[in-house]
């Protein structure tokens, strides 16, 4: 069963993402990850097998692993008390939602979320990438490059390991790309204390996961967090170290000096690149074979990084 849209009967909609529907709960959210797949800012006609799955089922298991640095809004994962849960909150025969929820749904504490996004890089790929390359073509001396207040070598190549992990925040935009910003700028944005605070956590989880994954033969390239707060403390909410918040690369591919070949919507983009598209809605619908690659790529990320099958 591939799922492109749900309604839930009795549950109010608290929010509509690319990829999750949020109903409310009174107070709690119930997050459930669709198959849909966007690429260049457009959800995608066509949607991809277990992608709701696997996003889900990995953040469950990212949550519990790193519960111990920082709380977490997960409520439950658990089949039988999410259908108890919405029964609970309004619905009728909740029972017949329970092949549509299973796998793919959580319930989390509803928090107020920070209004920052919480990255961390490793490697030197994606916007920060353009971003140095920019810098470096416009001072045209061969120093060091300041990106967002972190000083980096002059002489660095695409995809190459940054000499340490570092905080890189980004601002959350209603249209468009969100925008890269220091440490310090996110600090003036949510305050000095609660922006130390985030940025140590970032990297903590980071450092946890990265080492985690090494040992499986995952390199985390980049992440992004969502924090929010509760009750006057931070938590880590949303997704959490899934391919559509991460840039996972096979290590035994990794090349320094190129675009790396990740676990996420790559061939999905690749593919978009070939047609004439001009990246606005409405999408064109994917060949059979690109769905089946990315379905088998977001199942691969899972199976190694969790060790058995969805």
């Amino acid at each position: 069963m591939i799922v492109t849209s749900t309604d839930i009967k009795g549950l109010k909609k608290h929010a509509t993402g690319k990829v999750r529907d949020v109903y409310d709960l009174g107070d709690a959210l119930l997050l459930v990850a669709t198959d849909r797949i966007s690429a260049f800012d457009v959800v995608l006609p066509t949607g991809i097998p277990d992608k709701g799955k696997v996003l889900t089922q990995l953040s469950l298991f990212w949550f519990e692993l790193t519960k111990d640095i920082v709380e977490n809004h997960v409520v439950t994962g658990d089949i039988d008390e999410i259908i108890e849960r919405i029964g609970t909150a309004g619905v009728s025969d909740p029972d017949q939602y329970r092949d549509l929820l299973d796998g793919r749904s959580m319930i989390g504490v509803k928090a107020k979320p920070c209004p920052i996004e919480c990255v961390v890089r490793g490697y030197l790929a994606g916007s920060a990438w353009k971003e140095y390359t920019a810098l470096r073509e416009a001072s045209g001396d061969g120093g060091p490059v300041v990106l967002h207040g972190i000083e980096l070598p002059g002489d660095m190549v695409e995809s190459q390991k940054l000499p340490k992990p570092v905080f890189t925040p980004a601002t959350k935009e209603s249209v468009g790309h969100d925008i890269n910003i220091s440490a310090q700028q996110a600090c003036e944005i949510v305050g000095e204390e609660i922006g130390r605070q985030l940025e140590a956590l970032s990297l903590a989880i980071y450092n946890r996961a990265s080492d985690y994954a090494a040992e499986r033969g995952i390199i985390i390239s980049d992440t992004k967090f969502e924090f929010g707060e509760l009750d006057g403390r931070l938590i880590l909410i949303d997704e959490v170290l899934t391919p559509d918040s991460s840039r996972f690369w096979d290590a035994s591919l990794y090349k320094p000096g190129q675009s790396q070949p990740s676990f996420d919507k790559q061939f999905v983009r690749d593919y978009l690149l070939t047609l004439d598209w001009d990246k606005t809605y409405p999408g064109p619908e994917l060949p059979p074979e690109i769905v089946s690659k990315t379905a088998e790529k977001y199942r691969e990320a899972y199976r190694r990084l969790v060790g058995k099958e969805l």
